[in-house]
């Protein structure tokens, strides 16, 4: 059975995921790993022009909201940071095979308010309602949650790799942070909260902050099960794997209404029907098939919008 064809809107807050091979604790936080996710994490949006909205890494997935420009854009990010964070990770947790159980999975997130609302609640719960931590803010890895309270940008570093090699080519002997740049993120606002004032804006993910907080303090209330905590989460094997991995589907898209979501499937359908037709006018050898925006033909250049 075939991948299905990466659709993402030119414009649209998409949701990203990402999981581990197997779905072992490789991602498992550490000072760091935090360091070098979020310096990484600031690089590739500054790259590639991507707009991060927010961000959660647990130990062996991690969620993503972003803008991108379009779907190549977004392809080139998730390959540098797939790329990079594998090695990094791979190094500090002494892993050298396959790191990623498959590629990263884009899904595009309508503009109704309800939709993005709801994604960005659903990565502020990330840890929370797994029984892991009791707060967002407890969680001991790499996500945006604190940036957003406090509107501040995030920052971490990027480790130069190469110029570390270059330099034990020379037989030089180098510090930590000598061949280190410090880089910087700032969270852009959801779309359908963009008019909100900056304190506005924090004072909505507050209140999504606490709703969850007091979720979570009812949920350990009534089953009795405190949760994991940040000193067993930071002392798990990385190249261990949960007994019982969760394997729910991923939908087509998230929405909130069932007119966006067949709005949709509609537009999804006849992208697939226009690339189909195009890869069989390839196949039969015409010279320039006219594949849709946003496409990726098979060994042809990405398709961008076309000029009037």
């Amino acid at each position: 059975m075939g991948r299905p064809l990466r659709y993402v809107p030119p414009g649209e807050l998409v949701e990203v995921t990402g999981t581990t091979v197997q779905r072992r604790y490789l991602l498992r936080p550490s000072r760091d790993l935090v360091e070098i996710i979020d310096g990484l994490l600031a690089r590739c949006a500054r790259l590639y022009a991507v707009d991060v909205v927010d961000y959660v890494f647990l130990s062996n997935h991690f969620h993503l909201l972003a803008v991108a420009r379009d779907s190549e854009a977004l392809s080139d990010f998730m390959e540098y940071l797939n790329g990079n964070l594998a090695k990094e990770a791979g190094r500090l947790h002494d892993w050298r095979e396959k790191f990623w159980g498959r590629r990263f999975r884009s899904i595009p997130v309508t503009d109704e308010e309800e939709a993005q609302v709801g994604r960005l609640r659903y990565l502020l719960e990330q840890g929370v309602k797994e029984g892991l931590v009791r707060s967002p803010l407890d969680w001991p890895g790499a996500r945006g949650t604190r940036a957003l309270l406090d509107g501040r940008p995030v920052t971490g570093v990027w480790f130069s790799r190469t110029a570390e090699y270059e330099a034990r080519r020379r037989g030089e002997s180098f510090r930590k942070y000598d061949h280190a740049e410090e880089e910087s993120l700032k969270l852009v606002p959801l779309p359908c909260w963009a008019h909100l004032s900056p304190e506005e804006y924090r004072v909505r993910v507050c209140a999504m902050v606490k709703e969850i907080e007091r979720e979570a303090r009812a949920a350990q209330a009534r089953t009795g099960r405190p949760p994991l905590g940040s000193r067993r989460i930071l002392h798990q094997n990385p190249h261990e794997r949960p007994a019982k991995p969760d394997r729910s589907p991923a939908p087509r898209c998230h929405a909130a209404t069932k007119a966006a979501r067949i709005g949709f499937a509609r537009d999804y359908a006849k992208f697939r029907a226009d690339f189909r037709e195009a890869a069989e006018d390839l196949k039969s050898g015409l010279r320039k098939p006219r594949f849709p925006v946003g496409s990726c033909p098979p060994g042809l250049p990405y398709v961008r919008c076309r000029a009037p």
